[in-house]
């Protein structure tokens, strides 16, 4: 029953990784869509169906989070939508707002989720827990159906709160890299940009020291985060 009960876990965070990978890279493509650069409309990256993201990256979007999920509890992965630099470079403040896009609908998320976590224990099906964990925000009382329930809210509010503070993390290849250029001159931004295209090691360096300051962003935003949701109890 453990075993079944750690893979049901696993299964759920793979679930909401998908979809709230699916989503965030669809709003990438729309947005780029919307701004004059078709690249990943033809690429049929905007839509909601997974599937045109996962044969664009298979490893980072099933096999790498699926095996993490399993392995560790929650999964890693990535993804991207593509664009055409020649567009970003005539319009990079357009390009950053389509950069912003993708984390955009990560918080959309995350406060979709909130609602519902707020809504839950103020009606009395939730409540919240002694101990607050990244996934878990909220349990429920009223049998192992509810308690499901509040299972999958909290891996949702946690997945997408954690993806949309991540990607923007001003570091390449986060989209907080690109993000950064709509407080640049153009001409500015076009430099910055074509300095980020010519040094792909930065990419390699940007992860590594993103993945050092994560947790040091996010755990005091989560928490903020939490205590908005339950007014008056306060974790630290």
């Amino acid at each position: 029953m453990a075993d079944l009960a750690t893979l049901a876990d696993a299964l759920t965070w793979f679930a909401v990784f998908l979809f709230s990978t699916t989503l965030h890279e669809a709003s990438h493509a729309l947005a780029a869509m919307r701004l004059g650069d078709r690249t990943a409309y033809h690429g049929g990256q905007v839509t909601l169906d997974p599937l045109p993201h996962i044969r664009r990256h298979p490893f980072g979007m099933v096999v790498l989070p699926l095996m993490s999920a399993v392995l560790t509890g929650w999964p890693i992965g990535f993804a991207s939508a593509p664009y055409d630099p020649a567009w970003a470079d005539r319009h990079p403040h357009r390009a950053a707002v389509m950069a912003l896009a993708g984390p955009a609908a990560n918080l959309l998320l995350a406060l979709l989720a909130a609602v519902a976590l707020r809504a839950g224990e103020a009606s009395g099906y939730f409540y919240a827990p002694v101990k607050i964990e990244f996934g878990l925000v909220a349990a429920s009382a009223l049998g192992a159906t509810w308690d499901m329930v509040a299972r999958f809210a909290s891996v949702f509010f946690s997945m997408n709160l954690l993806l949309c503070v991540f990607n923007l993390l001003p570091f390449a290849p986060l989209d907080g890299s690109a993000a950064i250029t709509l407080f640049m001159q153009p001409a500015t931004a076009r430099r910055y940009q074509g300095f980020l295209r010519a040094t792909p090691m930065l990419g390699w360096l940007g992860l590594v020291l993103a993945w050092q300051m994560a947790d040091l962003v996010f755990r005091p935003l989560f928490s903020a985060a939490v205590n908005l949701i339950y007014p008056g109890v306060t974790y630290s």
